[in-house]
């Protein structure tokens, strides 16, 4: 009785030990500027995670395209991204604690075998990670159910994440190899939702969809009519990505420097149809990551937190004070218990979060809510840096040194604070996406293409005559 006891007292506490430690290295690795009382990363969050070397392959010919020229060089192999992933994966169970959300990414996803792929999803979850998938979504319903639905036809995954990649730079989509038009692609956007529909109505496997569109000059203006089109399809949250000069260079198009974050974000808003606060909550480097959480009532959408009022913002700092940490996907019961101890020891977390869902409701309006559902939208924009920024800041701070020029200290400071990295078992350390994209690529798959070369198609002699 004495062990259940200890053990049941263990596995209730509010934060995980582990998980504690990790935010607080994380909070200690923020520079200054990105430590304000809206930082998620190192109260609520460690940040993202995201695989690579493991299939760097891809069917598609996007421009631009972040992956080095030597990518489709590799061969997809699943023996190979399994193994990869499971040390990436150990890495940063070690460094950031026993929770977190990590991103299967490399080329296309869909090119592993089902079985791969799923044996991939289940090594992360092993990890405690919450896996998604990043795809193109050119794929089949067929495909979908081979990675979720084992031979026997039972459900391998109650739930699954997707990221599902659709805009007009992409080239080799089946029906729309070129698009011109956004709008073109909006068929396809419901064909992907709606396999994940069919596979909640005939297995009961239940799914996160996040739509993700490169933004560049030609398709800037199209974001609005993106958003007001694809809003009810089942995607929970939109990205968008402003392009880069990063990766194969034959594939820059355009000038990327002339996107200007603060006109893209007022498109994202005008499709939205509302403001969307991202300093209410922060995701490390805002020049880096804008975020905007809130819920669609009708066709209104509405944000988590006003940002206009004291008391939400009272209500945010004592979330993170309370309950920064609490791993909320933990099974309904776990967490009750967990939540009935910080309760009990800070009863004022009532009161506050009464007060918070009190005023939401007057917001939204009682009326409204009586008609419609609220539905879950978050709105992200994530800026990648251009690559001879990135590799003059990172060759600095390998030194230990800062630099003297403004642009790269902008640079040094947005990778500091990165919210998204990249495991490397063989040195033991975490690196920021942009750096494993900027610097680490090219020669990481110029070694993978002798380590996994293509097949090599020989040609059939002619036949005898006869």
């Amino acid at each position: 009785m004495g062990v259940r006891l200890r053990r049941w007292e263990r596995i209730t506490r509010p934060v995980d030990p582990e998980t504690r430690a990790a935010y607080a290295r994380r909070w200690e690795e923020l520079p200054e500027r990105s430590r304000t009382p809206a930082q998620t990363i190192g109260r609520h969050a460690v940040g993202c995670e995201g695989t690579h070397g493991v299939f760097p392959r891809c069917n598609f010919s996007c421009q631009p395209c972040y992956h080095s020229a030597e990518a489709n060089r590799v061969r997809v192999d699943g023996a190979h991204t399994v193994a990869q992933v499971r040390d990436q994966m150990a890495l940063t169970r070690k460094l950031r604690g026993p929770h977190g959300h990590a991103q299967l990414i490399g080329g296309e996803v869909s090119l592993l075998e089902p079985e791969d792929h799923a044996e991939v999803l289940a090594v992360m979850r092993s990890f405690g990670r919450n896996p998604m998938s990043m795809t193109h979504g050119d794929f089949d319903y067929d495909y979908l159910r081979r990675v979720c639905v084992d031979p026997g036809g039972r459900p391998r995954f109650g739930y699954v994440s997707f990221a599902g990649h659709f805009d007009t730079t992409m080239i080799g989509r089946a029906g729309a190899r070129r698009p011109q038009r956004e709008s073109e692609l909006h068929g396809h956007r419901r064909a992907f939702c709606d396999m994940f529909t069919r596979l909640h109505d005939e297995y009961g496997i239940r799914s996160y969809l996040a739509h993700n569109m490169t933004v560049t000059p030609a398709n800037a203006a199209q974001v609005p009519e993106v958003i007001g089109a694809c809003r009810d399809m089942g995607f929970k949250m939109f990205s968008f990505q402003p392009a880069a000069h990063v990766g194969n260079t034959v594939r820059w198009k355009e000038d990327y420097h002339s996107l200007d974050p603060d006109a893209i974000w007022a498109r994202i808003e005008e499709g939205a149809g509302s403001r969307l606060p991202w300093d209410v909550l922060e995701v490390g480097d805002t020049r880096c990551n804008r975020t905007a959480w809130g819920f669609y009532v009708g066709d209104r959408w509405h944000s988590l937190l006003d940002g206009d009022d004291e008391r939400d913002l009272e209500a945010r700092d004592d979330f993170f004070r309370y309950l920064g940490g609490v791993h909320f996907n933990a099974p309904p019961k776990l967490l009750a218990a967990r939540l009935a101890r910080v309760v009990a020891a800070h009863p004022s977390t009532v009161a506050t979060g009464l007060g918070w869902l009190t005023r939401a409701v007057r917001r939204v309006g009682p009326a409204e809510l009586a008609r419609h559902r609220p539905e879950p939208m978050t709105f992200v924009m994530h800026r990648f840096m251009h690559a001879d920024d990135v590799a003059a800041a990172w060759e600095l701070m390998e030194k230990g040194e800062r630099s003297g020029d403004p642009r790269i200290i902008e640079t040094q400071e947005r990778l500091a604070a990165c919210s998204y990295a990249m495991a490397h078992p063989e040195s033991g350390r975490l690196v920021p996406a942009c750096v494993q994209h900027s610097v680490l690529d090219p020669e990481e798959n110029r070694q993978l293409s002798q380590l996994l070369p293509l097949p090599t198609v020989r040609s059939t002699p002619p036949a005898a005559a006869q």
